[in-house]
């Protein structure tokens, strides 16, 4: 095997793949990268046994062959080079790098015990706009569970009818819901319980072009864009049915300035670092809402802002980690409103545009 590569060409290619590199100490070789050259293309591989990927990137390829090195070693090589060609070749059960005056000889692993790169039939295939379900990812992400027993709590639903893209993430405490309208082929509704860590990484990856398609078959998702393609297992279980925890109804609702709201919250829970919860006291008559912290180790906090107040008057516990979950998420819109029905009721935030977002929250006891 001897090939050549543009270093910046060959960073980006490890970025791309990095996710799928193995720790298992017990499968030394899932730590490396596969590398074969072929045909004016240099391709790379990693396995974890939870995800594989893919990806082609051109090269000079003036030996054919196949080795695996250390991923972790390879990366950091290639980081310290300059932006010239690198040349990779054989030598005695090695492989020699060398890039402008700089030569490295790198130990490798078995070619033969590389597992082979999943070969998927997707039974149903969509074809998405990346840069809108990255969007509507970053909003729903963080809610999924750390819970390992009831994996399909760490994953998002996604769900594609009738043109429009919905993704749901629950983690039993709080549930994210984000919906946007998206040209899609005609044909079944399609519906998948992805890894929310997965599919944050796949969309943030290098290598994403404007449309992603993602297919699903025999409890595998495959995402496929440019000269990339990204394997992963679907999560097992029921995804829970949470149209009826949303109500219809409340019995009071509040219209807030997101940027207001976010610097309140963030000055109030300084004193909430022991006790994450703070208290919301809407004021019907006077159009405000009052947010107060207390902490015997700390002392207390409050602030008052001014807001668009429909219903009665009633206060409310929240933990303010999951309340900036939620700031964040709409960070990009103007205004958030908040659904209330009463002190040992969830909240409802809403937040309408481009991509619609609901999140709703458990209270905490006051």
């Amino acid at each position: 095997m001897k090939f050549t590569v543009s270093q910046s060409s060959l960073m980006k290619a490890l970025a791309v793949v990095s996710k799928g590199m193995g720790g298992n100490s017990t499968l030394p070789v899932l730590s490396g990268v596969y590398l074969r050259a072929a045909e004016g293309t240099l391709e790379l591989q990693t396995n974890n046994l939870s995800i594989s990927i893919r990806h082609l990137v051109p090269a000079n390829v003036e030996e054919e062959g196949a080795a695996v090195v250390s991923g972790k070693v390879l990366t950091n090589i290639v980081k310290t080079l300059p932006d010239a060609a690198i040349t990779v070749e054989d030598e005695d059960r090695m492989v020699k790098i060398s890039c402008v005056k700089s030569t490295f000889l790198l130990n490798t692993l078995k070619t033969s015990d590389w597992p082979e790169f999943p070969e998927i039939e997707p039974e149903r295939t969509i074809e998405l706009p990346s840069e809108l379900l990255g969007r509507m990812v970053d909003k729903v992400y963080r809610v999924t569970s750390k819970e390992t027993t009831r994996q399909y709590l760490q994953g998002i639903q996604l769900t594609v009818e009738d043109n429009t893209i919905r993704m749901v993430a629950t983690d039993t405490i709080r549930l994210a819901v984000c919906d946007s309208s998206a040209e899609a082929a005609a044909g079944e509704p399609f519906c998948a319980v992805i890894g929310g860590q997965v599919l944050h990484d796949v969309l943030a990856m290098p290598s994403m072009t404007d449309t992603i398609s993602i297919g699903t078959a025999e409890k595998q998702a495959v995402f496929s864009f440019g000269t990339t393609t990204f394997v992963t297992r679907l999560l097992e279980g029921n995804f829970p049915s949470w149209r009826q925890l949303v109500s219809s109804t409340c019995s009071t609702a509040v219209t807030l300035d997101v940027a207001e709201f976010s610097a309140a919250l963030k000055r109030v829970s300084v004193i909430a670092q022991q006790n994450a919860s703070i208290r919301f006291d809407v004021d019907a008559a006077g159009g405000l809402m009052r947010l107060s912290a207390r902490s015997p180790e700390q002392g207390e906090s409050s602030e008052t802002i001014a807001c668009e107040v429909e219903g009665q008057s009633l206060a409310v516990g929240f933990n303010y980690h999951f309340v900036f979950d939620c700031v964040n998420a709409v960070s990009d819109a103007e205004t958030v409103r908040l659904e209330l029905q009463g002190a040992t009721q969830p909240g409802i935030f809403k937040s309408n545009g481009k991509v619609n977002y609901l999140y709703l929250l458990m209270p905490i006891r006051l």
